[in-house]
């Protein structure tokens, strides 16, 4: 792992969160990074908005942390969010990464937290800040498996690697691949936004199609065209162009809690 730039490593043959093992991490100010946690299996995985995660057993599930900004916030300050952008930094890290290294697959990002093949979930990120100003990536990447192993609704709604190329995609490989690439676009949504943006753009499921935001008790809906440099889905409604700022695609009522 050290030539991918990882200065902490851990693997756990079964674990409850990734993340939460990570955040560990994150608070010991002792611990070099960046650091990386990778699980067989974990039982407790979850996305945005308190849904759940399933994946087949031996997929890749990993949280990386990273400094999030030179200095911790003052105490008694809230914790900041990470960049918006950085979800998406990830995301085409990853995307990049599964599409180097399964060709036949084409990997596309679903703003603002998903990867996405024949129309299906292939991989989900959540991404938090912690009160030492350290950002967590929380990765899971359906690269054993199948859908039809999911429970339902899910069965309907994934995909995994076998499933699209009839193998699995080792997870050694893909994080050979996929954490330099992420360490460098990160600064990148840095040094140069606008580059960024522009290669956003190619992995970008969602361009020149209508979609629906969903924020609390709102709803917005627009064509989407495309994200801006700090990270805002960029959406043309009938009341003029607007940039959301946060936001889930997916209806509440769809979100799968494990239940």
């Amino acid at each position: 792992m050290a030539r991918a730039g990882v200065a902490t490593f851990e693997h756990h043959a079964a674990i409850g969160s990734t993340m939460e093992r990570a955040r560990e991490l994150a608070l010991d100010a002792a611990c070099p990074l960046p650091a990386v946690v990778v699980a067989d299996m974990q039982s407790l995985g979850r996305g945005q908005r308190g849904a759940r995660w399933w994946q087949a057993p031996g997929s890749l599930a990993v949280s990386v942390v990273v400094e999030a900004k030179p200095e911790p916030p003052v105490e008694g300050e809230a914790i900041p969010a990470p960049p918006a952008i950085w979800s998406l930094a990830c995301g085409v890290a990853l995307a990049e990464s599964v599409a180097t290294l399964t060709p036949a697959v084409e990997p596309m990002v679903r703003w603002p937290n998903d990867i996405e093949a024949n129309g299906r979930k292939l991989a989900g990120i959540l991404v938090e800040t912690t009160a030492g100003g350290r950002a967590i990536f929380g990765i899971g990447v359906n690269t054993t498996g199948s859908c039809e192993h999911a429970p339902p609704p899910l069965d309907k709604k994934i995909v995994t690697v076998p499933d699209l190329t009839g193998s699995p995609l080792p997870r050694q490989r893909l994080l050979m691949d996929f954490l330099p690439r992420l360490f460098v676009l990160l600064a990148a949504t840095v040094a140069d936004p606008e580059a960024f943006v522009a290669r956003y753009r190619v992995r970008c499921g969602l361009d020149g199609h209508p979609v629906t935001v969903y924020r609390g008790d709102e709803r917005l809906t627009g064509l989407c065209r495309g994200i801006a440099a700090d990270g805002t889905l960029v959406l043309d409604t009938s009341s003029g162009r607007v940039h959301v700022t946060s936001g889930s695609l997916t209806h509440p009522a769809d979100i799968w809690r494990g239940d």
